[in-house]
């Protein structure tokens, strides 16, 4: 007889208890992108030159966003989170690999918002204190409260679970839909769209299309391993597929553009090209926002984190079924204010910021095939629910592991690593997405050959 394990991620939500509405949906994946991440990207993508930036934010974000539209579906489906449903796919033990993944990069996502919030803190301090600033001597104190800061209110932001999580986003929305239109005002102040679409990146800094598309990639899939851990609360499946695409590339593509024509407005009005001042704490300050600017940077913080801490603490439920999701919520909010202290000592945040994209790729791509593989292609639309949780049930497999899934996995990551910096895909369309073809004609392939024996 199976044994169950008992969890409140893997016990699917009934249709009468879902009351997450279309606005909730649009808001929370707004609120997803309208943050600092997205900012920093924009204008990471200032390297290359405002019309390409554009062509890639726009189409890699597109395709990137059907993948959460696809394991939204599945939520909406199960009722369960996205890491119960890689149960299905890479076994009872073996989701733990999927949970793993997720709660490093969401973590990871925290501490990038986080560290460019707390450099908002320390101009705050700056301002109001006269502290030194972070890359003066003794700035790094204003960093180090300003990350302290940013970890007890994301603390108190979570301390309610998914309903606190919920009133942070819709109140936080309208003060950051507000706080970009008025940044943007203030760049076209400076310069003009056309200055700023003429603008030429200088020759030694110009960054490939093929990278900046998997850089736009990894950045948007980070969010569709949390798809269906906001999907299971809704009744409607336009709920769970239109609103959350449509809410995530309004989010991505106003505020990456943001980020982008600020960073290309301060080019062109210093003369001088520095990616490494792309994040919105500088880019506020050298346009002259102010406090203000600065307080709705912390905000913008806390809606982001709030959607990664809520995926994070889901993937630890899931790989510790008797943790509470509150709990959970609490310990990745720990772990997250240590990893944002790494960027001090490690050099360059920036470089720290493109290291960790690669990472996210080379790891979610192939997750996130897999799992839409396996229940699109593979099992037809059709999961046993009441099987989740059960040792030597039916998404036991071997000994709890699907060995397809994590051949599937390592092979994909070992091509990622090989090739993503061949000038091959460097220069046309980048490796991720080809990436994830392969993973999901490989687990394909590997479950048909399987099962056969």
């Amino acid at each position: 007889m199976a044994e169950q394990q008992t969890s409140s991620e893997i016990t699917p939500i009934p249709l009468a208890a879902r009351h997450t509405t279309r606005w909730d949906m649009f808001a929370t994946w707004v609120g997803a992108n309208a943050n600092n991440g997205t900012w920093f990207v924009g204008g990471v993508l200032a390297a290359c030159g405002f019309a390409v930036a554009m062509k890639v934010l726009v189409l890699s974000s597109a395709l990137s966003y059907v993948f959460l539209s696809l394991v939204g579906y599945i939520g909406y489906h199960t009722g369960v989170s996205t890491m119960t449903l890689a149960r299905a796919s890479f076994g009872e033990r073996g989701s733990y690999l999927p949970s793993l993944v997720n709660i490093t990069q969401f973590i990871g996502w925290t501490a990038v918002n986080t560290f460019i919030a707390a450099q908002s803190v320390s101009l705050l301090f700056h301002d109001l204190l006269g502290w030194p600033v972070w890359g003066q001597p003794g700035g790094q104190w204003g960093l180090i409260v300003g990350i302290l800061v940013m970890s007890i209110l994301h603390i108190i932001s979570v301390a309610s679970g998914s309903r606190s999580i919920q009133l942070i986003e819709r109140i936080g929305i309208i003060i950051v839909l507000i706080f970009v239109i008025w940044e943007s005002i203030a760049v076209f102040k400076t310069v003009s769209l056309t200055q700023i679409a003429h603008w030429s990146v200088p020759v030694k800094q110009k960054m490939a299309t093929g990278a900046a598309i998997d850089y736009v990639a990894a950045f948007n899939l980070a969010w569709v391993t949390a798809g269906a851990d906001f999907t299971r609360f809704t009744a409607r499946k336009d709920n769970a597929t239109l609103a959350p695409w449509l809410g995530a590339m309004v989010g991505v593509v106003w505020f990456a553009f943001i980020g982008l024509i600020s960073t290309i407005g301060i080019a062109i009005t210093s003369g001088v090209y520095d990616p490494n001042n792309s994040d919105p704490s500088t880019i506020a300050s050298k346009l002259g926002l102010g406090v203000i600017a600065l307080l709705v940077i912390i905000l913008t913080s806390m809606t982001a984190n709030a959607v990664n801490l809520l995926g994070a603490g889901s993937a630890l439920s899931n790989i510790f079924p008797k943790l509470k999701l509150k709990y959970s919520l609490w310990i990745v909010v720990l772990l997250a204010t240590l990893v944002t202290f790494i960027p001090m000592f490690v050099g360059s945040f920036l470089d720290t910021f493109e290291s960790f994209l690669d990472y996210v790729s080379m790891v979610l791509g192939p997750t996130i095939a897999i799992i839409c593989t396996d229940f699109y292609f593979v099992r037809h639309g059709r999961y046993q629910v009441t099987e989740f949780g059960k040792i030597n049930g039916a998404y036991w497999y071997v000994n709890g592991f699907n060995p397809s899934a994590l051949i599937t996995f390592v092979v994909s990551v070992i091509l990622f690593l090989a090739a993503h910096q061949l000038p091959l895909f460097v220069n046309t369309i980048g490796m991720t997405f080809v990436d994830m073809v392969v993973s999901a004609g490989l687990y394909a392939g590997l479950t048909r050959l399987l099962e056969r024996k």
